[in-house]
C-alpha cells in the first residue's frame, strides 16, 4: 500500500505583479521565518520557499496534481495530494526530498488533506465518495494501515476535524451537503443541507462551530458542531471559495476568488467587519488561504499569475509576493513560523 522512494484590475494588476515578484523585504510586517510550500497543481511540482528572503529555494516534482498539502505535528514532514490519482506524497521538509509514497488505493483523487496530532493523516477521497484515515507507520517495515469511511455523498473535497478527534466534516459539492463522521465508530452520523457549491470549510479552535462557505450562493453558514443546528447565514464577496479562522478564533476569513479579495468576519458576532483587496480582479484566481501560526500574516495563493500574496492582517495589506509554480494552490508551512529572532 505504500512505497519509500529515495529520493494580483487589469494591466496595472499586471504590472504590479511583475515589480513585486522581487520586493522581498518584508518591511511593513514581522520578518518571517520558515518554509512556505506550494503545490504546483499545473505542473506536478512542490515549492519551497524560505519566508525571511521570500525566495524559493528547492522545486521537487509529485505525482499527478499536487493540490492540498498537511503539515505534520513536529513541523519537519508535509504530507501532498495527488489530486489526478490515488496517492500522498511525504516530504522531508529540511532536506526538501520526498522520502515515502502512500498509496490510498482503491480510493482515488485525494484533496483536502489534515495531518492530526496523533499522527494520523485523514484525506477526502473525492473520486470515491468517502474519507480515508492512513495511519503512522508502525513496526520494523514502518507499515501503515489504511482505512476509508463512506460519506455517500458526491464531491468529498475539503474536510475539518473537531479537537477532539471524534468528528469530521466534510463539504460535498456537487450534492449540496456537509457529511458529519463518527471518526471513533467509522460511521456517518449525519449530511447538512450546505447551499448549492459548499467548498471551503474551518472550525474554531475551540471546535464550538464550522464555518462552510458555498461559492455558488455567495454565504457563509455556521453550524454548531455538537447540535449541528445552523447559527447563521452570511453574505460574502463574490465565490468564497477557502474558509479560514485565525488562530485565537477571533477572526473568520474567505477567500473570494470572484473579485481578488478577502473578506473578514468576526466569529462571535457572526458580522463582517470589511475586506482586503488582494488583486482586485477574478483574473488572478485566488484560492487558497493559510495563516501564519501568530495569526499576523495571512499566506493567499493566486493561481492566475502563479503567485503567492503575503498580507499584514493588522495594517490589512499586501507586503510580499512570492513567485511559485504553475498554478500554485496548496500551501503548507513547515518548522519554526513565529517572527525571527535577532
Amino acid at each position: 500500500m505504500f512505497t519509500n522512494v529515495a529520493r494580483f484590475r487589469s494591466s496595472i494588476f499586471l504590472i504590479a505583479v511583475g515589480c513585486l515578484f522581487n520586493f522581498n523585504v518584508a518591511a511593513e510586517t514581522d520578518e518571517m521565518s520558515g518554509t512556505l510550500m506550494v503545490g504546483n497543481k499545473g505542473e506536478d511540482s512542490l515549492s519551497f520557499i524560505d519566508l525571511k528572503s521570500g525566495k524559493e529555494i528547492a522545486r521537487r516534482p509529485t505525482g499527478n496534481q499536487p493540490h492540498e498539502i498537511a503539515i505534520s505535528p513536529d513541523g519537519q514532514l508535509a504530507a501532498v495530494v495527488s489530486y489526478g490519482g490515488e496517492t500522498i506524497d511525504i516530504f522531508d521538509i529540511a532536506a526538501r526530498e520526498k522520502i515515502e509514497t502512500v498509496s490510498l488505493a482503491p480510493a482515488r483523487r485525494p484533496h483536502g488533506i489534515l495531518w492530526l496530532d496523533d499522527g494520523r493523516i485523514i484525506a477526502t477521497t473525492e473520486g470515491s465518495d468517502n474519507i480515508t484515515i492512513v495511519s503512522p507507520p508502525t513496526g520494523e517495515v514502518q507499515q501503515r494501515q489504511i482505512l476509508s469511511i463512506a460519506t455517500g455523498q458526491k464531491g468529498s473535497h475539503m474536510l475539518v476535524v473537531t479537537p477532539d478527534k471524534a468528528r469530521a466534516f466534510v463539504t460535498n459539492m456537487q450534492s449540496g451537503t456537509v457529511s458529519v463522521l463518527d471518526l471513533v465508530t467509522s460511521t456517518k452520523i449525519a449530511d447538512l443541507p450546505a447551499g448549492a457549491e459548499p467548498e471551503g470549510l474551518a472550525i474554531t479552535p475551540d471546535g464550538a462551530t464550522i464555518w462552510v462557505a458555498d461559492r455558488a450562493s455567495d454565504q457563509l453558514r455556521v453550524f454548531d458542531v455538537q447540535s449541528l443546528e445552523q447559527l447563521a447565514l452570511i453574505e460574502t464577496g463574490p465565490f468564497p471559495i477557502r474558509v479560514a479562522i485565525s488562530p485565537d478564533g477571533a477572526t473568520a476569513i474567505t477567500s473570494n476568488l470572484g473579485d481578488g479579495t478577502l473578506g473578514l468576519f468576526d466569529v462571535a458576532s457572526r458580522a463582517p467587519t470589511g475586506s482586503i483587496e488582494i488583486s482586485g480582479t477574478a483574473n488572478s484566481r485566488q484560492v487558497t488561504i493559510l495563516f501564519s501560526s501568530n495569526g499576523k500574516n495571512i499566506y493567499v495563493a493566486e493561481t492566475g499569475p502563479d503567485t503567492i500574496a503575503e498580507v499584514d492582517l493588522a495594517a490589512g495589506k499586501l507586503v510580499r509576493r512570492f513567485k511559485a509554480g504553475s498554478d500554485g494552490d496548496g500551501l503548507g508551512i513547515g518548522m519554526d513560523d513565529q517572527p525571527a529572532q535577532d
